[in-house]
């Protein structure tokens, strides 16, 4: 890093989505060069198109080849590809995927090689992008891949809220295959150990909820609460993380008892992310937990449909931006103070936690 400001890695995903018009809004505004140093992997001729299809931006950049030449005191462009391309905003084909997947690729490696200190990724369609090199769901698989992770987790980031997920892009028929209670106890301890070393919270508390209507209504609709998830909800106990549950999706979001907690851990992507998008203050922002790097992206996909028309809005992109930079400075933190511990008594914890007896509750 140069001068306590890290290097920001930011891929351009689709090229007729509307990944570059979001960087080039959130880039826009210069104070952004006051924290970090951003380095966008596509070409100049591919950046220059959209930065004339928006009518107002205060955006200006280098073009960069060799990463000892990063220009901190501007915006960088790092060349990827030297061909002319045909960008068609708003046109789902293989010109899209294909940039898209030499960005992302580019821009791991350098986060491999320590060019950058953080990586956040604009939007890909998961279908246009598959080839030898990305068969994968999205960009949590390939990055657990890329960076030989055990096991990674998403997170969804909010000011009041964060959603786990235990299970992905997964169909819906077949979730409960891909449940059982050693993963989820992997995924608990992912969040417990990312709510510490990078959000800066010492004893986070982490709901789960239960995979079936009503938390399975104690056996009567489905037995995976039982059998699968309150196991890993007592061995998590066992290793002195704070998981309760499991919790009634439906009515632990509609009584906001989601405010209690620091994380919520669901067992698939709607049930966690329909009341994310539903109730989140602020822009959302997606984290890939578990990684020894940080990435973050926003919380949307491509949105062909006004791609080009320079109305998408940047927020959650912004968002994914700053959400980058403060967790690379608190696993800095954390790293220091794990160097260098200090004795100290911690206060007794005075409040309340959950009540036990509404862990399993029902409408």
């Amino acid at each position: 890093m140069s001068s306590n400001k890290p290097v920001i890695g930011i891929s351009c995903g689709d090229l007729n989505g509307i990944g570059i018009e979001l960087i080039i809004k959130s880039l826009s505004d210069n104070r952004i060069m006051d924290i970090c140093t951003p380095v966008i992997f596509a070409n100049n001729k591919t950046i220059s198109f959209y930065r004339k299809t928006l009518s107002e931006n205060n955006f200006n950049f280098s073009s960069l080849r060799d990463f000892s030449r990063i220009n901190h005191k501007q915006i960088n462009v790092f060349s990827c590809w030297e061909e002319d391309v045909n960008i068609t905003p708003g046109v789902l084909n293989e010109v899209g995927g294909k940039y898209a997947l030499i960005s992302l690729q580019t821009a791991v490696q350098a986060l491999k090689e320590g060019h950058i200190q953080g990586l956040v990724t604009a939007p890909i369609h998961k279908s246009n992008i598959q080839s030898e090199a990305f068969n994968y769901t999205g960009h949590t698989p390939y990055l657990k891949s890329a960076f030989e992770a055990e096991e990674v987790v998403m997170i969804m980031c909010a000011e009041n809220m964060r959603v786990a997920l235990v299970t992905e892009h997964v169909p819906v028929k077949d979730i409960a295959a891909h449940l059982n209670t050693d993963i989820i106890l992997k995924k608990l301890r992912i969040v417990n150990d990312s709510l510490q070393k990078d959000f800066g919270i010492s004893r986070p508390r982490i709901a789960v909820l239960g995979l079936n209507p009503h938390a399975g209504d104690e056996g009567l609709i489905g037995n995976e609460e039982q059998a699968i998830i309150k196991p890993a909800i007592r061995e998590a106990k066992n290793e002195n993380i704070l998981a309760f549950g499991p919790y009634s999706a439906d009515a632990f979001f509609a009584r906001g008892q989601y405010e209690k907690f620091d994380a919520v851990l669901a067992m698939y992507h709607d049930q966690g992310l329909i009341p994310f998008k539903s109730l989140a203050i602020g822009a959302g922002v997606n984290y890939t937990a578990g990684l020894n790097i940080v990435r973050t992206s926003p919380d949307h996909g491509v949105a062909f449909d006004i791609a080009g028309k320079g109305v998408a809005d940047h927020q959650s992109f912004s968002s994914a931006i700053y959400y980058c930079i403060d967790i690379i400075k608190q696993r800095l933190e954390y790293q220091q103070q794990r160097a260098n511990p200090i004795k100290k008594v911690m206060p007794e914890v005075t409040a309340k936690l959950p009540d036990e007896e509404l862990e399993e509750q029902s409408d």
